[in-house]
């Protein structure tokens, strides 16, 4: 797709007019009609604040710039270089901030990034393909030989990923295979669906929050989401305590202790 059309799609997308975008962006309406049709060519300066008035995640600003005819204007680096050092140092602290609680970090795809220590009561009894870095924590999530059999909720809570993995089809077309048939809702959820989880601390109810690098201007960085577990419940923080309790134990029993 050209410029004029690809502005003009992620604008519609955002359900913005022309005179909306113009007012975020710091132009006139008259301008932008005429950079929709094709009748103006915008600067690379323009073309980046109409990326940051459309609030497009990096990536689709630097397809925007692309289609302009202008170099990408945001890097993705690797999460082993050099440059990135600095949030794996504050990524390992966040982690391990969260204990007694599970947490983890996922990349744009939902492969995992790493994890704290709690997070060995949710993957307890997956299967070890399904476990550990560069796995998808989603097909871990609802796979027959992952988390599945053990989520009391599944259907509930399939459907809380599965609107998650708009930008991954395959992935979603292979997930919603693996699920109970999702009917709609019926009566009261409350103020969150919680993923009930049987555990061998008994059922763990526990609610997520995701947190992102808002200021990011690295892809790699900017895609990265922090997924944290709560407990929902008095019991299951109970549980998550005794159960880091039992593994900081087996730490300071290790080989060299014993």
């Amino acid at each position: 797709m050209d410029f004029p059309g690809t502005l003009r799609d992620r604008r519609t997308r955002g359900h913005l007019s022309q005179l909306d975008l113009a007012l975020r962006a710091g132009t006139t309406q008259r301008y932008l009609s005429f950079i929709e049709s094709g009748r103006s060519v915008p600067g690379r300066n323009m073309v980046v604040r109409l990326g940051e008035a459309l609030e497009l995640p990096l990536r689709e600003r630097n397809e925007l710039l692309l289609a302009a005819g202008y170099a990408p204007a945001y890097p993705e680096s690797s999460l082993d270089g050099p440059e990135l050092a600095p949030v794996r140092t504050a990524i390992d602290h966040i982690l391990r901030g969260h204990l007694p609680y599970p947490a983890l970090v996922v990349d744009r795809a939902g492969d995992l990034i790493a994890a704290n220590s709690a997070f060995d009561l949710i993957t307890e009894g997956a299967a070890p393909e399904l476990v550990g870095p560069g796995r998808n924590v989603y097909r871990l999530a609802l796979h027959p030989d992952g988390l599945a059999p053990r989520i009391r909720n599944l259907a509930e809570w399939a459907r809380h990923i599965l609107v998650r993995l708009g930008h991954l089809e395959e992935l979603r077309a292979e997930l919603t295979g693996y699920v109970p048939e999702l009917e709609p809702s019926a009566g009261l959820l409350g103020f969150a669906v919680p993923l009930r989880l049987q555990s061998s601390y008994g059922e763990l109810r526990l609610l997520t929050t995701v947190t992102t690098f808002a200021t990011a201007v690295d892809m790699s960085l900017a895609e990265l989401k922090l997924e944290a577990f709560l407990p929902a419940d008095p019991a299951t923080a109970e549980a998550l305590s005794a159960a880091a309790g039992t593994m900081a134990c087996a730490a300071a029993q290790g080989p060299g202790n014993t």
